[in-house]
């Protein structure tokens, strides 16, 4: 099968946590032990999440004021580059010596019309308490929104239009290589009024992207892993279930939350509608299985209904 793998960012980066290169690199070697075991027999991709870790970049270039901070587009080539780093390395020192390996730095393109210009909803960085984030966003300017019993700032996530990178994607493929892009949803670009491609201050939902980049290599699975191990209605309360298997018109029914699982929802939904093909959201730590139809909420058009475990 060709499978593509979306790794969440904070999944990467476990909430809560200190945003320690030692952390970041734990969890990767949890995701990279569990896709190691899913790669026999397989062609494989890996997208992932950089919400934690953009962030983090745009509060340490924000705290040296000699020189203008790096605008996001630039900071999400940057974490393109060092989530892939860190992939590679960890998932090399599993599998053959032999499997080659490539990061490919992926500009997306996205509408300057794009609504979410308007309405920031991406949330990057750490969690702050409330008090905490309503002094950094008068401070620095930044919208900020709930997330959970905490806040973090959001940002604009415009839709993906066109992923450039996409023949050399197919062309590593083609000669075995297992491929890591489209960090972050891609690094946000758009042409401007001269016809020239430049970056936007944005940083695209990786999921909807993820979902892009599976459709438009005809990938027979997409993987959305991410820190839990299912899709959940009444997530958080005594009444949670998680669900087993869903058509994409039930799951859009659900109403999920659009700074959470809404945009795992929404892209697993698009891929599924699009290709007839099975999109699975999942635990990191249960990637092997889900490959193996054995774990996640399978979203896929094949059986109608809601299925829950």
């Amino acid at each position: 099968m060709r499978i593509v793998v979306a790794l969440g960012g904070n999944a990467l980066l476990r909430r809560g946590e200190p945003m320690t290169a030692d952390n970041q690199r734990a969890n990767i070697r949890i995701a990279t032990e569990q896709i190691a075991k899913a790669y026999p027999g397989n062609q494989l991709v890996i997208a992932h999440g950089n919400g934690p870790q953009v962030g983090l970049l745009s509060l340490q270039a924000a705290a040296y004021t000699s020189v203008s901070p790096y605008p996001l587009d630039v900071l999400g080539a940057e974490t393109e580059g060092m989530i892939g780093y860190i992939i590679e390395q960890e998932l090399g020192n599993l599998l053959d010596f032999e499997v080659p390996f490539a990061t490919l730095l992926t500009q997306v393109e996205v509408d300057a019309n794009d609504p979410a210009f308007q309405n920031p909803t991406k949330p990057i960085g750490p969690v702050y308490a409330k008090a905490e984030a309503e002094k950094l966003a008068a401070e620095k300017g930044w919208s900020i929104a709930p997330d959970g019993d905490k806040y973090r700032r959001v940002v604009a996530s415009p839709r993906p239009k066109r992923i450039f990178e996409i023949r050399p994607i197919k062309w590593l493929l083609e000669k075995g290589s297992i491929v890591i892009c489209a960090g972050g949803g891609g690094i946000p670009t758009m042409y401007g009024a001269d016809g020239k491609l430049q970056g936007v201050e944005a940083v695209i939902d990786k999921d909807l992207c993820s979902a892009l980049l599976a459709e438009q290599l005809d990938s027979d699975l997409l993987v959305i892993a991410t820190d839990v191990n299912a899709a959940f209605i009444d997530f958080g309360k005594p009444t949670q279930k998680a669900i087993a298997q869903a058509h994409p018109d039930e799951m859009e029914k659900l109403g999920f939350a659009a700074g959470s699982m809404g945009p795992k929802v929404q892209a697993a939904c698009e891929f599924a509608r699009h290709t007839g093909k099975t999109a699975v959201i999942g635990s990191l730590s249960d990637i092997e299985a889900i490959v193996q139809g054995k774990a996640g909420t399978r979203i896929s058009t094949a059986k109608p209904g809601i299925t829950y475990l």
